[in-house]
Formats: C-alpha cells, sequence, structure tokens
C-alpha cells in the first residue's frame, strides 16, 4: 500500500501510525521517501524516534482546545514545551497510614535489575498482544452490526476497548522509560 502511496502524485499525505508492522530496512526506506517528499504530511505516530527523523513541526494538543505549532520534532517539543502545571491534591486525612516503599531508582540511573531487563524483554510482545486485541475490537467495532446489539453489549465492548488502550499506552511508556535507563547504562 505504501508502494503505491508514493507512486502517485500528491501534495498532501495523512498517515496514522505508518511504522506499525514495519522492518527496519522498510522503516528506514518509508523515511527516506518522506523526506524527499515535498508536499505537505500530516502524521500520528507513537514512534518517537520515527517523527524525530521525520517531522519539521509537531501540532500540540494542550487543553482547553488549544493547538499550539512547535518547530522541530519530539524531543524538540519537549524541550520547547512550557512546564507542566502542578496539579491540585486533595489533602488526605493525617490518621491515615502510609505504606513504606524503598526510594525510586534515579530515572537516569542506567543499570536495569533483573526483574525489569526480564521485563523489557517481555514487553515487545506484550505489546504486540495488546495491539492485536486492539485491532480486534477496532473491526469489531467497524462493523455495522455491531451497533444492532443489546446496549449493554455494546458499552461492554466499548469500556473493554477503552481499558485496553489504557494499558497499551501504559505498556509503551513503561516501554520507553527501560529502554531510556538502559541506554544510558
Amino acid at each position: 500500500m505504501l508502494a503505491r502511496l508514493f507512486s502517485q502524485p500528491a501534495n498532501l499525505l495523512v498517515m496514522d501510525e505508518p511504522t506499525n508492522d514495519l522492518d527496519l530496512e522498510t522503516l528506514e526506506l518509508l523515511e527516506e521517501l518522506l523526506l524527499e517528499f515535498t508536499g505537505t504530511l500530516l502524521l500520528v505516530s507513537h514512534d518517537r524516534a520515527f517523527l524525530d527523523n521525520v517531522v519539521t513541526s509537531c501540532l500540540v494538543f494542550e487543553g482547553g482546545g488549544r493547538i499550539r505549532e512547535y518547530v522541530g520534532g519530539y524531543s524538540d517539543w519537549l524541550r520547547q514545551r512550557p512546564a507542566p502545571e502542578p496539579v491540585a491534591v486533595a489533602a488526605k486525612p493525617k490518621s491515615e497510614l502510609k505504606p513504606v516503599a524503598r526510594p525510586p531508582k534515579p530515572v537516569g540511573s542506567g543499570k536495569l535489575g533483573y526483574n525489569e531487563r526480564r521485563e523489557l524483554e517481555r514487553l515487545p510482545a506484550r505489546i504486540e498482544e495488546l495491539e492485536q486485541r486492539q485491532r480486534g475490537l477496532h473491526a469489531l467495532t467497524a462493523d455495522p452490526a455491531f451497533y444492532k446489539q443489546e446496549p449493554a453489549a455494546i458499552t461492554r465492548r466499548m469500556e473493554e476497548l477503552r481499558t485496553l488502550e489504557t494499558e497499551l499506552e501504559a505498556a509503551y511508556r513503561r516501554w520507553e522509560e527501560l529502554e531510556a535507563r538502559e541506554g544510558a547504562g
């Protein structure tokens, strides 16, 4: 499909997660073709390295219905963005006991423990499993017959999809965190 896309003349491309299921060689070819593209490219991706390699500006939803443009890729946006506003937390009663926790390892400590290394090794397979389930649920909800079911069944499936997407997002965040720590070591 990508080969057909690039064989047609165009001045606008809209791509949603174009790097999904691509091997490294195809990913590199896609990056080269997009860098040579002279038109406008609107792109949505979780692949931050891909974004850094391909895009020249980022449109960021900042809440309150505002969208702001930042020059550069994802890493550039991280450097340019305003500091997040602290979230107000309701005060807890003093009588509540707090569990004793080990101090967290510094974020850039670089050394992964045995369990974290194993977790990092297993995360790609877990993410793939979650993405397959997500694709299945998206296909199910895209079928018009899906909406002819009982409302309770529709609600259950939609809640399952929301939960799955939250879990997938958390897995991506954890993977990125562990990869960054491993790379820093």
